[in-house]
């Protein structure tokens, strides 16, 4: 597993992550933020992010690297007829030939049809991944018709224990809201847990006390995307953002980092 824990120690710092997520180009087109990749990838890096998450077209964009990067292997879109049904569009053995650090996949527990294929695909990504050595992060969500609350801590904490259970190396969920029902979360995982970013959020404030919230619940960490690249300074917003998971900072004390940052531009 050497190789495994070489390329963890890049996507992380300090067993702690703090990743960009950019894969939303398939889903949703090329959305605000995210129309030059190669200078929003710059910005985040220049922010102190571990990583970013990208998928392999626009890994192959990239003029430079300048940041550790995980390649995206999940892809459905918001035109079809079922856009939480993920399917797999890569393989591990791409990643490895386009210098990923490790790969990522989006599972939807909840649907009819989707979660056994979803399940499968899991399964299938992992064990390629510890062929290869290659560091997996699982994207796991509660959604579908049998899922009423998708925050409800109990379903965020099955949904993180199947990403666990069949092989992730680092599991991502939504947060459930506060530090004490995260902790539901955290403590049932084997490997470390990091919250998604969600919508876009009305303010930086309540992004900033979503981070430290999760941190107080056990999370190693943090993947955000839109809070992040559609920032009117996405580098300043990472550095605030790492000042909490990296140097324990409250969120108000992240807001004196984010307002004293100046325009990286």
């Amino acid at each position: 597993m050497l190789g495994k824990e070489v390329r963890l120690s890049r996507i992380m710092r300090s067993d702690r992550i703090l990743c960009i997520p950019m894969d939303h180009g398939v889903t949703d087109g090329p959305i605000k933020g995210l129309t030059d990749i190669n200078w929003i990838v710059n910005e985040v890096a220049k922010g102190g992010a571990t990583c970013v998450v990208l998928h392999k077209g626009m890994i192959k964009a990239l003029r430079s690297a300048k940041i550790p990067f995980l390649m995206h292997m999940s892809a459905s879109t918001s035109l079809g007829p079922e856009p939480n049904r993920k399917v797999r569009v890569a393989s591990v053995v791409e990643a490895i030939r386009l210098g990923a650090d490790g790969v990522s996949v989006h599972i939807n527990i909840g649907g009819e049809r989707s979660e056994p294929e979803m399940l499968e695909k899991l399964g299938s990504v992992a064990s390629e991944a510890d062929e290869f050595g290659m560091p997996l992060l699982a994207m796991m969500y509660a959604r579908g018709p049998n899922i009423k609350d998708k925050f409800d801590p109990k379903a965020i904490s099955l949904v993180a224990r199947v990403g666990a259970e069949l092989g992730a190396d680092i599991v991502k969920v939504p947060y459930t809201g506060d530090p004490e029902s995260f902790k539901e979360v955290t403590r049932g995982v084997s490997v470390p847990v990091i919250i998604a970013g969600g919508p876009k959020m009305s303010s930086e404030r309540e992004v900033l006390e979503m981070v430290e919230g999760a941190m107080k619940g056990g999370a190693a960490g943090v993947s955000i995307g839109r809070n992040v690249f559609q920032h009117e300074r996405p580098a300043s917003m990472v550095r605030a953002i790492a000042s909490i998971i990296f140097d324990g900072l409250s969120a108000e004390e992240a807001m004196g980092v984010l307002e004293d940052s100046g325009n990286p531009e």
